[in-house]
């Protein structure tokens, strides 16, 4: 099973759930962000090609 940690995205009125959810405001800080998070929190990120990542702990 799959768990979705955290969510770094462009567009913050457009995502929403359990994980927590960082917003930025360039495309150069959403993939810097999102790979810092990667490597704390042990987790794989996803780009959905829509300005969201997705950082998932796959088990």
């Amino acid at each position: 099973m799959s768990q979705i940690l955290a969510i770094v995205t462009l567009t913050k009125d457009r995502v929403g759930g359990g994980a927590p959810i960082f917003a930025v405001d360039q495309e150069d800080d959403l993939q810097r962000m999102a790979f810092s998070l990667e490597k704390i929190l042990d987790a794989n990120a996803h780009d959905l090609k829509n300005g969201t990542i997705i950082l998932v702990k796959h088990s």
